[in-house]
C-alpha cells in the first residue's frame, strides 16, 4: 500500500512531558453532576492529559441511550473551566463538528462505525476544511486497513495535519474473551506505514470488561503506543452505557501506576545482544518459510487427488478438526490459541486457494 501523509507530531498539539498520552472520562456524559464529579476525580488523580466523554452515542439498535447532545457540551465546558483539562468528543456528522467547535472542544475523534463508511468520512472532512483541530480516527469496525488509511487521506485532503489513530479492536466473527479482537498486527502495520502517526490504544473497547483492562493496557505500552483512551466513571456499575468496561477514576489511577512503561529505544550496551537474538529469529523465520513451502507441496498433491477423484476442495469436518486440534496444540506449546487460530485460518485459506488452482487445471 502506497501512502504518504504530512502529520504534525503529537507533542506539537498536546504536551505529555515524555509520558504516554492518557485520555480519560466516561463513556457518556449523562448529567451535569456526573460529568463534573468524574472530571474532579480524574484531575485529582493527576494522570489525564485530556478528558473524554460521549455526547452523541451511535448505538446498534434504537431505543438505547443515545447521548444528551448539546446540553452535555455545556457540562463539559464547565468541567474544562474547573479542571483545566482539554476536551475530546466523538463526532459523526457535520452538525456535530459545528457544535463541538462552537463550544471549544479541543480534540475530535471519528468512531469505528463512521470510519467504515467513506461517504460519512468525506462529509466530515468537508466540514473540517479550514479548521485547525486534532482529529483522531478509530479503526473501522471490521479489519480493513485500506478503509482506515483512506479516512486519514480524506482528512488530510481537507487540510487536517494534526492526525492520530485510535486502535479499539475489531468485531469478532466468533466468541473470544474480548469484546473486540485487538488484531495487533493491523495497528503495527499502520505504524509501519506512518511512523509519525500517533497511535493510541483503546483497551476499554477491546476488553468489554474491566477485568481485562490491565493486561490489554500493558500490551499497548509494550508495543510502544503513544497513549491510551480509557473510560472511567464516578459509579461504573450505574453507567448508562458500557458499564461493564468502565472503572472509577481512582481504580484507573491505581492501574496506570502499576503499568510498566518500556523504553522506546535501547542503548549501545544492548546492541550486540539484540543483534544476536534477531539473527536467531531470522534463521527461524527462514525455517518457517521452508516448512510452509513443504506444506503447500503436500497441499498441491492433495488437490490433485481430489481433482482426480472428483472430491470437493472444502471439507468442513476436516477444517473443524484442524481448527480445534491446532488450538489445543498451541496450549501445550505455551502459544496463545487465538494467535494460532488466526494463523491457521490464513494457512487454510491459502491451502484452499492452492487446491482450487490445482482443481481447475486439466488432468495431465
Amino acid at each position: 500500500m502506497n501512502a504518504n501523509l504530512d502529520i504534525v507530531p503529537m507533542q506539537d498539539w498536546i504536551q505529555t512531558n515524555g509520558k504516554p498520552l492518557i485520555i480519560a472520562g466516561p463513556c457518556s456524559a449523562e448529567t451535569e453532576e456526573q460529568v463534573l464529579e468524574t472530571a474532579r476525580r480524574i484531575k485529582a488523580e493527576g494522570y489525564a492529559h485530556i478528558m473524554r466523554a460521549g455526547v452523541w452515542k451511535p448505538r446498534t439498535r434504537p431505543g438505547s441511550f443515545e447521548g444528551m447532545g448539546e446540553p452535555a457540551l455545556k457540562w463539559l465546558v464547565e468541567a474544562k473551566k474547573e479542571t483545566g483539562l482539554p476536551l475530546a468528543i466523538e463526532v459523526a456528522t457535520p452538525e456535530h463538528i459545528e457544535l463541538a467547535l462552537k463550544y471549544g472542544v479541543d480534540v475530535l475523534w471519528i468512531g469505528a462505525r463512521t470510519t467504515v463508511n467513506p461517504f460519512n468520512v468525506q462529509d466530515l472532512a468537508d466540514a473540517l476544511k479550514g479548521v485547525d483541530v486534532p482529529v483522531l480516527v478509530k479503526n473501522p469496525v471490521n479489519p480493513d486497513l485500506a478503509l482506515w488509511v483512506g479516512a486519514f487521506e480524506r482528512l488530510q485532503g481537507s487540510g487536517i495535519k494534526k492526525l492520530g489513530a485510535i486502535h479499539r479492536g475489531f468485531s469478532n466473527a466468533q466468541e473470544t474473551k474480548y469484546r473486540n479482537s485487538p488484531m495487533w498486527a493491523m495497528a503495527v502495520e499502520l505504524k509501519r506505514l506512518f511512523p509519525q502517526m500517533p497511535l493510541i490504544g483503546d483497551p476499554s473497547h477491546m476488553a468489554g470488561k474491566r477485568a481485562l483492562l490491565m493486561e490489554l493496557s500493558q500490551r499497548i505500552l509494550d508495543l510502544n503506543y503513544d497513549g491510551m483512551i480509557i473510560e472511567t466513571h464516578r459509579d461504573p456499575d450505574a453507567a448508562w452505557s458500557d458499564a461493564s468496561q468502565q472503572v472509577t477514576p481512582e481504580k484507573l489511577g491505581e492501574m496506570l501506576r502499576d503499568l510498566e512503561v518500556r523504553n522506546a529505544s535501547y542503548g549501545a550496551d544492548f546492541s550486540d545482544e539484540l543483534a544476536g537474538l534477531r539473527e536467531k529469529i531470522d534463521n527461524i523465520d527462514r525455517e518457517l518459510l521452508e516448512v510452509l513451502a513443504a506444506r503447500m507441496s503436500v497441499v498441491e498433491k492433495l488437490g490433485e487427488y481430489k481433482r482426480d477423484n472428483n472430491v470437493a476442495v472444502l471439507q468442513l469436518d476436516r477444517w473443524k478438526q484442524l481448527h480445534n486440534d491446532r488450538a489445543n496444540q498451541a496450549k501445550g506449546l505455551a502459544l496463545y490459541p487465538e494467535f494460532v487460530e488466526e494463523l491457521f485460518k490464513l494457512v487454510h485459506l491459502e491451502s484452499i486457494r492452492k487446491q482450487t488452482e490445482v482443481m481447475n487445471n486439466a488432468t495431465a
